[in-house]
């Protein structure tokens, strides 16, 4: 048997995380002294420590490592492997944003450098007046917090598309989302997501048409905040008002991008003349 200070320094995790682990039932001593509280870790549990400090450096959470040890013998080898893909994924993920965050740092201090103000770029964010036409709309509305933004979309739109090619569907468009919610909260808004479709079934509705102040953006989503900025400012300095709930028209397809640089976006704000 191993004390706990013996098991902490093989492993090289502090005796206090060890008793938080215990806590949370993660890892629980083999072993406690009814008479001094003392601790003690057998051989074979080296391993399984072993096990969950190397989840823990794939950014695995300690809930998502306390269920996969959960997990019957039987399976858990397949739900270690499919659970490793999935975080690989997303790691990916944030390994092209982080990437993307860096390429874009450069580009701003190399206008620093050059005198250029570092939030210009704002002022090059083309805006237009068009006229949209009327919609027929398969859409779903859903109640979504600043994690499910984070988490991304997918899960939406892949009900969507499921109920097109179950019905044999006609789709007119790609992916938009409609935001209701008048303002930002992160414990909640009010989202639709939506694919344009030619006919009227249950779960359509009529997207008007009409005059929108418009803007086309080609980069991260998470810059999409600048544009919503940018509208917002045309609009009240060309005199015009905000009539509907805006929207995002989604040209590219994410899941078929290289990187975020070549992602494609409109934004609608639904407008009339004061």
């Amino acid at each position: 048997m191993l004390s706990i200070g013996e098991f902490s320094k093989i492993c090289g995790v502090s005796t206090k995380t060890l008793r938080y682990y215990a806590e949370i039932e993660l890892i629980n001593p083999d072993e406690i002294n009814p008479e001094n509280g003392y601790r003690y870790y057998s051989i074979k549990q080296l391993k399984k420590m072993l096990l969950i400090s190397r989840l823990k450096s794939y950014h695995f959470s300690l809930d998502e490592i306390k269920d996969l040890l959960d997990a019957e013998e039987d399976q858990s080898e397949e739900r270690l492997s499919m659970a490793l893909a999935r975080k690989s994924r997303e790691i990916q993920e944030k390994a092209s944003a982080l990437e993307y965050t860096l390429k874009q740092m450069s580009h701003d201090m190399f206008h620093l450098q050059k005198g250029i103000p570092l939030m210009s770029y704002l002022d090059d964010i083309e805006v237009q007046l068009v006229e949209t036409p009327p919609m027929n709309i398969l859409s779903m509305r859903q109640m979504l917090s600043r994690d499910d933004y984070t988490a991304g979309y997918g899960k939406h739109f892949s009900r969507l598309y499921e109920k097109i090619a179950a019905e044999k569907l006609t789709l007119l468009g790609t992916p938009m989302t409609i935001y209701h919610s008048p303002d930002y909260n992160p414990a909640g808004n009010d989202t639709e997501f939506a694919l344009p479709i030619k006919e009227a079934v249950q779960g359509t509705r009529d997207l008007p048409g009409g005059l929108c102040a418009k803007s086309v953006f080609k980069g991260s989503y998470s810059e999409l905040t600048s544009v919503y900025a940018r509208l917002r400012k045309w609009i009240e300095d060309e005199r015009y008002e905000w009539v509907q709930a805006p929207y995002e028209v989604y040209v590219t397809d994410p899941h078929e991008a290289a990187d975020p640089e070549s992602l494609v976006t409109e934004v609608y704000f639904p407008v009339k003349k004061k």
